[in-house]
């Protein structure tokens, strides 16, 4: 049977069109963008395009507000380290418990090396960020606040254009780590106090070792990789040609399919979550139930190791996730779960299941088959669920 693939919030299938777009810039139109004879114009012009292209998925007033880079990482660290450059006489950060550990590491090492203040603004039990903590933590020391717009884990969207608003009026900038949201929701920049985002390329169908941050005209900027003029002197270095056309076609079929993203995909995902809490007793449905993105269930499986889920998952054919793939294989319970207060009896059993406009109801169907039965057995074995039994009777029934 054809393999199940529930693991795109950690890497999506570059999309066969995608593929075909970038083709004939390996060999046919190899030329450096940066060249002027016609190798290279033809280059600079694909370019052009292909900066349109993300230019209107993000809804960017200008295309050259927008910076190419290695990645959403490259793209965040250029963000916040910018703004620490550029805001004289703030040096402070403000964000969340539950960013990427693009953001968290980082920030962790500002505040060791340099004596950057950091505010880490906590979560409630579904992972909605604490507005009035956050409010509270802004001032006029602050020379970045950085808030993701959608949970990697959980799925879970926060309200960025109010928080940008937020910082704006302490003099703050304001970034998003975007890197879920872009091609999943609707974004409209011009629209926003928004100062920076940033995006990786292999998150919506494109390919990987590509991203980029958009810098909303006029914020003051200084580049991370210093260089040659390319990418206006904001960032050195020969472009990624074939990524930056693949992310640009990539845009654009994302936004062809917005719709089905919000629809479809939307109900495939609700069918699989609503199927597996029916099914099988003793679950917990984590993040925020209506605001989030619409391909993310986030379950957790009390007394479980959601390891051991996974595994027999893989080994029944379907590929899901417990979490950032940036932390696979870390002992550790999920510093974003953790945030939420889930209970020590779910702590280690959650398990993402993520979704794309690639799957069916037939994937759902195959997942409703294997899980429940997997769960079963997994218990039968587990010292914790037989203890419990025997304390309490019978298992209780599915809760969220």
């Amino acid at each position: 049977m054809r393999p199940v693939y529930l693991d795109n919030n950690a890497t999506t299938r570059t999309d066969p069109a995608v593929v075909e777009a970038m083709l004939p810039f390996f060999s046919e139109h190899f030329g450096n963008a940066s060249s002027t004879h016609a190798f290279g114009e033809h280059v600079g012009e694909a370019l052009k395009t292909a900066r349109k292209q993300l230019q209107a998925l993000l809804g960017a007033a200008f295309d050259h507000e927008i910076i190419y880079t290695s990645g959403g990482t490259e793209a965040d660290s250029t963000a916040i380290l910018s703004a620490l450059e550029t805001q004289e006489g703030r040096d402070e950060i403000v964000t969340s418990t539950v960013e990427h550990p693009a953001i968290l590491t980082l920030v962790a090492h500002l505040e060791k090396t340099r004596g950057i203040k950091v505010h880490l603004i906590g979560v409630d039990n579904h992972g909605r960020l604490d507005v009035d903590a956050y409010a509270r933590a802004l001032s006029a020391k602050t020379a970045v606040a950085s808030v993701m717009w959608a949970n990697n884990e959980t799925g879970t969207l926060f309200p960025v254009a109010e928080l940008a608003e937020q910082a704006k009026a302490v003099g703050a900038l304001f970034h998003t780590d975007a890197v879920q949201a872009v091609g999943k929701v609707a974004i409209d920049l011009k629209s926003t106090a928004i100062d920076m985002l940033s995006l990786s390329g292999h998150k919506l169908h494109g390919p990987k070792g590509i991203g980029a941050l958009y810098v909303k005209k006029g914020v003051k900027f200084r580049p991370l990789i210093r260089g040659g003029h390319q990418e206006r002197g904001r960032r050195g270095g020969t472009e990624n040609v074939p990524g930056i056309i693949g992310l640009g076609a990539a845009a654009d079929l994302a936004l062809q399919h917005m719709d089905d993203e919000r629809t479809r995909v939307k109900a495939l995902r609700d069918r699989l979550e609503q199927g597996i809490l029916q099914q099988v007793s003793n679950t917990l449905l984590n993040g925020d139930g209506e605001n989030r993105l619409p391909n993310t269930a986030n379950i957790a499986f009390e007394y479980l190791d959601g390891e051991a889920v996974l595994h027999n998952l893989n080994k029944a054919g379907v590929a899901a996730s417990t979490g950032s793939a940036c932390t696979s294989g870390s002992t550790e319970p999920s510093h974003v779960l953790r945030a939420m207060n889930l209970p020590s009896t779910a702590l280690h059993g959650a398990l993402r299941l993520s979704l794309s406009r690639e799957n069916t109801g037939e994937d759902v169907d195959r997942v409703l088959e294997a899980l429940p039965e997997i769960v079963t057995r997994l218990r039968a074995m587990s010292p914790a669920w037989l203890a419990r039994e025997g304390a309490d009777g019978a298992p209780a029934a599915s809760h969220v």
